[in-house]
């Protein structure tokens, strides 16, 4: 790509399987395919990737979906405006019960998210009864789809997430020890560590975020708005090498060698079995193995594309948990930090289909589906939420603040 205003790179990333797109773009030649020399610096935590990207100590990095977002509006440290101009990657992440509290529910089969859910808010009001306190949950970051939908599995099943238990942050490669160690009882995580868990018996697996929302967000690539603005071209070489990345990683026949370069030292770490399991689709419980065929899905249903209408779900959590009120303007927030015009460019490029929207509902579709464009159909995932809601973009004459609007009178719910 001609014009590109830097080419030398560094892109930070966190030890986990859907890291894997930067992974793949560095090691099979599609950074170096746009003219790019990248170097990937491996982060410990979350904050530690908002803080560098913020600072500019990193070029741009995998990062939560939230994450952008919140930097944006200051929350959990200093103001800094992010974009992201592409979605990385679709669900990936485990809620992991530990063995010790799993032997109290009443149900231990796993198999159903709403039972299990049901079956642990009645072990917690058993706790509550006899006087013990409640146990404690980690998630990988304060705004996160970790924290957002763990606390929405919980409130679905009637667990009052800021009563009933303590959420806690620890950053995704310390949360396997501190399982071990007892210092939490569960978490939402993403792989290898939900199965990594399970594997070394100290945890059960509860639900994969996938079954509480189908094919939802969860990893980006986000730059701070002055980079984007100082660097256009470079921004849109970096999409597009990741966008074939991304198509390289949903080739079947690739997740095995994708596996072999995640586990290695300088990446994940990890064995290389467990994540060929969760790329392959096949997550193991305590009871059992249980296929998921999207647990990760890199490009296809338009996985790529950062609608603004997901973004918009992630503010509603936000307001609904309290880490924003109602002075936030959520749709002049998310037109300034998604970037679906970067991503049609590189896609345009590339000869890769996109859609000609930016707005779409959740939860209305149980299989995959075409969503007509301008330049034909094409095709998406399943968008469900497991307690059957909806979830409308579009503000509600009876909201006057503009809440998009989460939908379904007769879904239980903890009253916020």
């Amino acid at each position: 790509m001609q014009g590109l205003e830097k080419t030398q790179l560094t892109l930070g990333f966190v030890p986990l399987s859907d890291c894997a797109p930067l992974v793949v773009a560095r090691e099979k030649g599609f950074f170096e395919r746009q003219g790019l020399a990248v170097d990937l610096s491996r982060e410990a935590s979350w904050a530690t990737v908002r803080d560098k990207v913020a600072v500019e100590a990193l070029d741009g990095a995998q990062t939560l979906a939230a994450m952008p977002l919140a930097a944006t509006l200051g929350l959990g440290g200093n103001r800094k405006a992010m974009v992201t101009g592409m979605t990385i990657g679709l669900n990936g992440n485990a809620i992991v019960i530990s063995r010790e509290l799993w032997r109290e529910l009443d149900d231990g089969s796993g198999l159903d998210p709403m039972a299990t859910g049901e079956s642990l808010r009645r072990a917690l009001d058993a706790r509550r009864a006899r006087g013990l306190k409640p146990p404690r949950f980690g998630v990988t970051f304060a705004y996160s789809s970790h924290n957002y939908l763990l606390r929405y599995w919980l409130a679905a099943s009637g667990i009052d997430p800021d009563r009933d238990v303590e959420l806690v942050v620890v950053p995704p490669p310390r949360m396997l020890r501190s399982l071990v160690d007892n210092d939490i009882d569960g978490y939402c995580v993403g792989a290898p560590f939900g199965q990594l868990a399970v594997d070394l018996g100290v945890g059960r697996f509860a639900a994969a975020t996938y079954e509480v929302w189908n094919n939802h967000p969860e990893k980006i690539f986000a730059v701070t708005r002055s980079w984007a603005e100082r660097h256009p071209n470079t921004h849109v070489a970096l999409v597009m090498a990741l966008i074939e990345a991304c198509r390289w990683l949903d080739d079947p026949a690739n997740r095995l060698d994708a596996a072999r370069l995640l586990a290695r030292a300088d990446y994940c770490d990890a064995p290389e079995s467990i994540l060929m399991a969760t790329l392959g689709g096949t997550v193991q419980t305590g009871a059992g193995p249980r296929h998921i065929p999207d647990f990760h899905v890199f490009h296809r249903y338009q996985a790529n594309f950062p609608w603004r209408s997901q973004a918009l779900w992630t503010l509603a959590q936000m307001r609904r948990w309290g880490q924003i009120g109602p002075e936030v303007d959520v749709y002049a927030l998310v037109d300034a930090v998604c970037r679906p015009d970067v991503y049609r460019a590189a896609a345009r490029r590339l000869g890769v289909a996109s859609p000609d929207v930016d707005f779409k509902s959740e939860g209305t579709h149980r299989e995959k589906y075409m969503l007509e464009t301008g330049e034909g159909p094409i095709e998406l995932g399943a968008d469900i939420f497991f307690d059957g809601r909806v979830f409308d973009p579009v503000p509600h004459d009876s909201d006057p603040a503009g809440t998009p609007a989460i939908r379904n009178p007769n879904a239980k719910e903890i009253e916020r």
